[in-house]
């Protein structure tokens, strides 16, 4: 096994993450717009470090109140979606317990989610409700876990009940793993990058950054608003489909005429 890639790159992650995260904290305590964007700009660095190379179809909005629903593939949506836009994440409450990326998803301002209890998803719903009040672009992981990257599973609908305001809008977004070094992604190559199942986060991690560089699709569908005969559960279907397509015409676009 050839370690000496993930060792760079872990080193160059590390010397710039360590001394960033107390100024983020800081940032949090008396400078909360600054906490919402700069996030953003430490992500795009972490992009080229990490060797992600994102493209982005259609446009993300940089103010909100903003919910984005995405499918999920990887660790690695985390730092491409930051890197487009001043962001915050709902994440499951494990993630919280994790060291070290559990304080990193604090410092970035997460909401977590105890799916298994109905009373603490309720809470959780909330605290996104006034996030977004707060004009925060929220991401959702709406399957609520992560997928093998080629598909989308089926969006769960109860925490689409924090837009439940006016002004909020549902943007959904389709995230894929299209390419490596500059080559078409193949079905062999992308569980190497794709995080899901029992996979094991430190090897996928070091599995990933061995095999180098990679290019992201971010698809970004026309926002949507709860209202008239738009409920919740018809939200999270439309959304549904939209990143589903996208992904589809990403991964597979049609042939070009000369």
């Amino acid at each position: 096994m050839n370690l000496a890639r993930p060792s760079t790159v872990i080193a160059l992650f590390v010397v710039l993450t360590l001394p960033l995260m107390p100024l983020q904290q800081l940032f949090i305590w008396f400078w909360p717009r600054m906490a919402r964007t700069f996030p953003m700009y430490y992500h795009r660095v972490v992009c080229r470090i990490l060797g992600v190379r994102v493209e982005v179809t259609g446009e993300i909005p940089q103010h909100g109140p903003l919910l984005l629903a995405s499918n999920h593939v990887s660790w690695i949506d985390i730092v491409v979606l930051s890197s487009m836009a001043p962001v915050s994440f709902v994440a499951k409450s494990e993630v919280a317990g994790w060291p070290f990326f559990g304080h990193l998803a604090r410092l970035q301002r997460t909401v977590f989610v105890d799916r298994g209890r109905r009373h603490a998803t309720g809470g959780s719903r909330d605290d996104m409700r006034e996030r977004l009040r707060s004009g925060d672009i929220m991401v959702l992981f709406a399957e609520g876990t992560s997928g093998d990257g080629r598909s989308v599973l089926p969006f769960k609908s109860s925490l689409f009940a924090a837009a439940e305001f006016p002004g909020v809008l549902v943007q959904p977004v389709s995230l894929a793993y299209r390419g490596h070094r500059n080559l078409p992604m193949n079905r062999r190559l992308l569980p190497a990058y794709a995080w899901y199942g029992d996979m094991d986060l430190i090897p996928h991690l070091l599995t990933a950054l061995r095999n180098g560089p990679i290019e992201v699709t971010i698809v970004c569908h026309p926002p949507l608003s709860l209202g008239g005969e738009l409920n919740r559960k018809a939200l999270a279907r439309h959304a549904e489909e939209q990143v589903r397509q996208g992904l589809v015409l990403a991964l597979h676009p049609p042939a070009k005429i000369r």
